[in-house]
């Protein structure tokens, strides 16, 4: 549940789905009246005074000190509320690391009105989760818009703001939780390398600790100092909450005063931190030795705190330094093929923070040689003056980004965390004027500033006679920053829509034409008048795909990187003009497009799309880099326990022959088909299998469908491809099992994945009752019945789910588990794991549990149907399948009339513990030895005394 980074890019990795650990979110759309005409309408209860309304949200303040942000959109039937406390890993003392972040994960155990809060969040079909980071704490849930789901989410949070157990049977087994998660991270020596430059760049400021925390603190804290510093933190007048979506602000506020008004403002006074890290006065160098596959280089320098008005120009630095392909960094590491990664970000802080750059290379390239091509590029921004296009090309990105974000009601009530946290929710505003505003003349005035070797934290260490010594500023008074902001106009509006499967039917129109592009076209009205949009090509047979697996993947990788007409480059300003975020995928015997952008620029975002599909550039350098990034990925998965643990399970259970473009290859295997790849064979590959009379295309939202049909038809409707296509067949195997044990020395966490099987079909009378069975099994939110065992009663494991694959086609279903673990806890995790699969087996589910577990997941389903961009991806793919939404109403009636007889029929018939095969990857070596040395030599030996 902490809050983590993650950058990614366009690898040819193996991608493993692990069920509800995947989640996507995507924008909506917002309707509001005047704001003169909101505030006449809105009945405020007395003890309740309004602040500030900026484009939308308008805040509200109670006498216990909570402030309350609303924000109404009625586009979708979903609410999110979101509570965010000011505190996080700035305010814990001596003893205290990772106690925030601990704090999380103890509220989850309920409260003394909600005892059982995973199963709650479950019933009420949820999508819930907290986070922890420098300078505060959230949790938020998303759910549908129904009075009793908004009366219980505000009920729950006010109940454990104040409420919660915090009891030390919890924290004995969260403890080992939260342990596991901070494994997680020390598996990566990026991660920890990042860690080590941040620790030694802040000496005093509690920005130095990870948010993690240290072992030694998680592992002793007393229950006593949990539970005061819960009392201390979780308090009215140190919280906001968050309610956006579909709601009645007068209804909400006076739930939230019955709810939350209650709770007494407390008597005790917080103090403000007041810590100043010192001036940095030296070069400070860094270096670590794990194993690993690649190496990284890094620089961090000092920076200001993100409320302050330079704070936008160092975003469109870091984003002109670190953007691919125009980068500064990736033309002069990545196209000189001296890396193959490189990026860079600052984190949005109160205190003064730091901006990170690093770059990451194969073992055999200098490591000194990047290292001085890393620094040298950051130090020539002071006497290199950013361009105006490169000022420019920054901007319009970072601009997108957060328009995209403003459209997102649910993912905007979240992100408002990030600004309270800094001091105050309209800074987002602001900082989106001030970006706006940025010239080139202010980023290089920034670069000169802090680009300092005096104020930078790298590998090495150089005494310097005269410092050049960098004092960061302090924040800016919040209150003349944020005096009289009243925003601009809101939003284009949307309309309230239905996410039935009738209303769908009913909207969307279907055109499926023989030997062309079939469409399923959905126009509704969309705040901002976005538009989403899905397609897929498919291609070729099992006969004419052998031996193709790697082609395949590249050529769909290379669709991106230019065409005969525009560079990589052009292509990626086009669509930064058009507000378009495309992404492309795809290997094997398909390649897939997903688009969002705004009503007005479809056409074009289609026409470049199109233009990228027929006439790929095929770059010589471009492929050379390709082949640099993705060896790079190969060798840094090369010892991953979750990549090998999984790479063995798919090889076991499903032996496709090596030929076959379904074949689970190994990294040696990968490695030697990446080198040996040629250019000409990804041309003659195009040349054969790519073509439009297999292509399926969803448009949902905004649209007119006049021209999009039109442009659709004249850049697609005639393309063919010139090998057929039919789809790839498959065959259940009836795989022995087979337990595995890999090796994966140093790292600190262990990967399970176990499963079994099945000849099932997604249309077998059996398989509602398995996805239902499967849901309280592992699929929900920690309170399934391996969340209830293995994390939340035994703490052995941070991640624990199941998952169920049923194929449309064939009878080549799926049953699979997965855990993520400490190595020492093998033992336990598998009989755990045993022991609960043997009592779903012999004891089924109860009538409680299926309830329960009905209601969250139809909820579930019809919360992934508001969601515009899944809904695409699900049209588009009902066009292959031949399906309409009918088939969903269908089947979540066959859902409503299950019975627990049923379930546990169908779960004991297709699911034999005995039969399910467990691969497991970690340093177990280690982990056999540190026991044996805790083991007495007597009761090894055996012998007498």
């Amino acid at each position: 549940m902490q809050n983590n980074l993650t950058r990614t890019a366009g690898f040819w990795t193996k991608r493993f789905r692990l069920g509800s650990l995947v989640a996507t979110w995507v924008a909506g759309s917002l309707t509001f009246v005047s704001a003169q005409d909101k505030a006449a309408a809105v009945s405020v209860p007395e003890g309740i005074t309004k602040g500030a309304s900026v484009e939308g949200i308008t805040e509200y303040n109670l006498k216990n000190g909570l402030k309350v942000l609303l924000f109404p959109d009625q586009s979708k039937p979903t609410v999110t509320v979101n509570i965010t406390y000011l505190v996080g890993s700035r305010h814990e003392g001596l003893g205290e690391t990772g106690m925030a972040h601990l704090l999380e994960h103890m509220v989850f155990k309920g409260s003394t009105k909600h005892t059982n809060i995973p199963q709650e969040l479950t019933s009420h079909g949820a999508r819930p989760n907290g986070s922890t980071w420098l300078d505060r704490t959230n949790y938020f849930e998303t759910f549908a818009a129904t009075d009793e789901n908004l009366k219980w989410a505000l009920d729950l949070e006010a109940d454990r703001m104040v409420n919660s157990f915090i009891k030390k049977s919890d924290l004995e087994t969260e403890f080992s939780v939260v342990r596991n998660e901070f494994e997680m991270r020390e598996n990566s020596p990026q991660n920890v390398l990042n860690e080590r430059v941040v620790s030694s760049a802040y000496l005093w400021h509690n920005y130095g600790k990870s948010t993690i925390g240290n072992r030694s603190d998680l592992e002793k804290v007393p229950i006593v100092n949990l539970q005061e510093f819960y009392k201390k933190y979780y308090q009215p007048d140190n919280a906001v909450l968050v309610v956006a979506g579909k709601i009645d602000e007068s209804k909400v506020l006076a739930l939230v005063n019955e709810y939350f008004g209650a709770i007494p403002r407390p008597t005790r006074v917080l103090q403000p931190t007041y810590s100043v890290e010192p001036i940095q006065d030296g070069e400070r160098t860094v270096t670590l030795r794990r194993v690993g596959d690649t190496k990284v280089v890094s620089a961090l320098y000092h920076i200001m705190p993100s409320s302050h008005p330079d704070y936008p120009a160092m975003d469109v630095l870091t984003d002109l330094l670190t953007d691919e392909p125009s980068g500064r960094l990736y033309k002069s590491l990545i196209e000189t093929k001296k890396a193959s990664q490189e990026y860079g970000y600052s984190f949005m802080t109160k205190d003064p923070g730091y901006v990170y750059f690093a770059a990451e290379l194969l073992k055999e390239k200098s490591l000194d040689d990047a290292k001085a091509t890393l620094l040298g590029t950051l130090d020539s921004v002071t006497v290199k003056p950013p361009t105006k296009e490169e000022v420019e090309r920054a901007k319009a990105k970072l601009l997108k980004d957060v328009e995209i974000s403003f459209k997102d009601v649910e993912r905007l009530g979240r992100t408002l965390s990030e600004y309270i946290a800094t001091g105050d929710w309209r800074l987002g505003f602001l900082y989106r004027d001030a970006l706006e505003k940025v010239s080139p003349a202010d980023v290089q005035r920034v670069a000169k500033y802090y680009f300092k070797p005096s104020n930078r934290t790298i590998g090495e260490f150089i005494p310097e006679a005269t410092p050049d010594r960098v004092e960061t500023p302090e924040a800016p008074s919040m209150e003349s920053l944020v005096k009289n902001y009243k925003g601009r106009a809101v939003i284009a509006s949307g309309e309230a829509f239905d996410p039935s499967p009738a209303n769908i039917d009913g909207r969307t129109r279907r055109i499926e034409q023989p030997n062309s592009i079939e469409l399923a076209l959905l126009p509704k009205t969309t705040r901002g008048n976005e538009v989403n949009a899905r397609m897929t090509l498919r291609y070729g047979d099992q006969k004419s795909l052998m031996n193709k697996s790697a082609v395949s993947v590249f050529t769909a990788s290379m669709l991106d990187r230019g065409t005969t007409t525009r560079t990589r480059q052009q292509i990626k300003e086009e669509f930064d003009k058009l507000k378009a975020q495309v992404n492309v995928f795809g290997g094997g015997n398909q390649v897939n497009i997903s688009i969002k952008t705004t009503k007005e620029n479809l056409p074009a975002v289609i026409r470049i799309v199109s233009d990228m599909l027929k006439h790929p550039a095929f770059d010589a350098n471009e492929f050379e880099k390709l082949k640099q990034e993705q060896l790079a990925q190969i060798e840094s998965q090369r010892s991953e326990p979750q990549s090998l643990a999984f790479t063995a399970f798919q090889r076991q259970m499903n032996p496709f022959p090596k030929e076959d473009v379904r074949y689970t290859s190994t990294p040696d295997e990968d490695v030697a088909d990446v080198k040996a790849l040629k250019l000409d064979e990804l041309k003659q590959f195009h040349k054969d299998f790519y073509g439009a009379q297999n292509a399926t295309l969803s448009i949902v939202g905004d649209f007119d469908e006049t021209p999009v049909r039109k442009v659709i038809t004249d850049e697609l409707g005639t393309w063919k491809a010139k090998k057929p296509f039919s789809r790839l067949v498959s065959t259940y195997n009836d795989i022995k099992p087979t337990p595995q044990s890999i090796e994966a020395p140093d790292k600190a966490n262990a990967f399970m994945v176990a499963g079994v099987n099945i000849p099932l079909r997604d249309d077998d009378p059996d398989y509602p009752a398995l996805v239902l069975g499967n849901y309280m099994l592992g699929g929900g939110f920690l309170n399934s019945r391996l969340a209830v065992r293995i994390r939340q009663k035994e703490g052995i494991s941070y991640g624990v789910g199941s998952q169920l694959q049923a194929n449309p086609w064939d009878k080549t279903g799926m049953f699979m588990t997965y855990a993520i673990y400490n190595p020492e806890n093998a033992e336990r995790l598998e009989k755990a794991f045993r022991e609960e699969m043997e009592k779903v087996v012999k004891d089924g589910f109860t009538a409680d549990e299926l309830k329960a577990a009905r209601s969250g997941l139809l909820q579930s389903r019809m919360v992934s149907r508001a969601q515009d961009a899944g809904l695409s991806s699900t049209l588009n793919n009902y066009l292959y399948l031949n399906r309409t939404m009918n088939w969903d109403a269908d089947f979540e009636k066959k859902l409503e009339a299950l019975t627990p007889e049923q379930i546990n029929a169908a779960m004991k018939k297709h699911i034999d513990p005995s039969k399910i095969s467990i691969i497991r990857a970690g340093d177990f070596a280690k982990a056999a030895k540190k026991a044996a040395d805790k083991t007495p030599a007597s009761s090894v030996s055996g012998g007498k005394n």
